[in-house]
Order: C-alpha cells, then structure tokens, then sequence
C-alpha cells in the first residue's frame, strides 16, 4: 500500500465522486419548490408541522437509543464488517481499481435493496396521521439501509459521531435548492473533521422529513391520514439512501488516500 499505482486508483474513484455530486447539486438544484407548491404547503397548519416534527425527533431518538440492536437482527452485520475487511486486505496486497470497484458495486447493492425494502412498507401514520410507532418503523427501515451501507465502508455506525454524520446525511438528502447546498456544506465539513451539536442537528432531520412528507402528502393530494406509502416511501428512500451511499464512499476513499 503506498504506492503511486495505489494512489491513482483511488482517485480516480474519486472523480468519479466529484461527477456524481455534481449530478446530485444539478437535480437538488433544479427542485427549488415552485411557489404553488409553498402556497400549498402554507395552508398546512402549524401543528401538524409540529406535531410531524416531534414524532419524527422522538424516532430517531428511539432508534438510536434502543432500536440499533432491533435493526441488527434484520442483517449480517459481521459477515458486512468481514467482506470489507476482505476488501481493505485486497486493496493494500493489490493496490488495484478493480477491489474498489468491486466494493463500490456491493455498497450500491445494499443501496438498491434498501430502495426495495421501504417500498414495499405499508406504513400507517394513526388516526391523526402523526402515529409515532409508524414513523418509528419507516425511520429504523430508512436507517437499516443506511447502517448497512457504513458497514460496506468500514464506519461503525454505532459511534456518537457516526450518528450524528448519519443524522446530517439525512437531513442533506431531503432538501432542496439552497437548503441542500447548506446542508451539503455541514456534510463536506464534517468530512473535513468539524462536528456538529447532537440537540440541534436532531432537530434539524427531525423539520426536514416533517417538511419534506407534508409536502409530498400534499402534492399528491392525499390526506395525512392513513398511509406513509403510496409515492412518499420510494421517493424519500431513494434519495436517501443514494446521498448516503456517495459520501461514505467518498469518506472511505479519502482515508483510504491519506493512509496511502
């Protein structure tokens, strides 16, 4: 390992990355919500809001507190811990694009089988369509997919750090326009080793997927009573889970490179 063979090859993987998230700026771009939709979204009233965004925090509270060994016995999570030990091994006796690319395709796998997975939840919200264990179970599916996908990269995502990266990931996913090119930049930063305020990163998440299931609800003229489902699920999974994937695997690039 160390060598300048080694050193190409990760980046150019990391071109690659540069490529994808600029796509990923174009499109978050390219969805500023239009001001129908704001109008729409401003007669919602503040309660629901409110009441969305404390079911959303007390999820990842109780997920994060409690649920992580729920979620474990869904997966593997030690033979995942052993395929990219596997990987890590291959790349310091091969120093070869091939192990990275080979370790990119499995992550982007478990990123597909997350995508399937929420979409086919059938996922209630109560009578007032703010059930908290509901949206206690779309978040623990949301964060199964992205537990599964740091494994792949070698984070332990069971760290207080690593949560509150996970929770600053989330949040970038499901904004929009200039809002997602703020909470990129708290991305890019924590990346770079700053770190964020646990409390308020929660409640930040916690307004973002509020924000972003009223909006969708409300677009897709549905009640918010009923079902989570319908095109929220995919949509919101989606994007979650590729945002998710590209930047573990540009923090596993990047370390990867200054080892080197």
């Amino acid at each position: 390992m160390g060598t300048p063979k080694h050193q190409a090859s990760i980046q150019k993987e990391l071109t690659l990355v540069a490529r994808q998230e600029q796509a990923l700026h174009k499109a978050a771009m390219r969805q500023k919500t239009p001001q129908w939709k704001t109008n729409l979204q401003d007669k919602v009233p503040e309660k629901v809001y409110s009441n969305l965004e404390k079911a959303f925090c007390k999820a990842f509270e109780v997920i994060f507190d409690k649920g992580t060994d729920w979620i474990e016995k869904t997966y593997d999570a030690q033979s995942i811990r052993n395929g990219y030990e596997v990987h890590d091994f291959a790349l310091q006796m091969q120093a070869d694009r091939k192990v990275l690319k080979e370790l990119r395709r499995q992550a982007s796998r478990t990123q597909m089988q997350g995508m399937l997975t929420t979409s086919a939840e059938g996922i209630g919200l109560g009578v007032l369509g703010i059930g908290l264990p509901d949206i206690v179970l779309f978040v623990g599916v949301l964060l199964q997919g992205v537990y599964k996908i740091a494994l792949h990269y070698g984070f332990d995502y069971r760290t207080a750090s690593e949560r509150d990266f996970i929770l600053l990931l989330m949040e970038a996913s499901v904004q929009k326009g200039e809002a997602w090119e703020a909470c990129n930049r708290a991305v890019e930063a924590f990346i770079a080793g700053q770190t964020v305020d646990v409390n308020d990163q929660l409640t930040h998440t916690a307004q973002a997927f509020a924000d972003d299931l009223v909006l969708a609800k409300a677009v897709q003229g549905l009640p918010l009573v009923g079902v989570l489902g319908g095109l929220f699920n995919p949509v919101c999974c989606r994007k979650v889970m590729k945002y998710a994937e590209l930047k573990y695997r540009k923090r596993c690039l990047l370390r990867l490179y200054e080892s080197s």
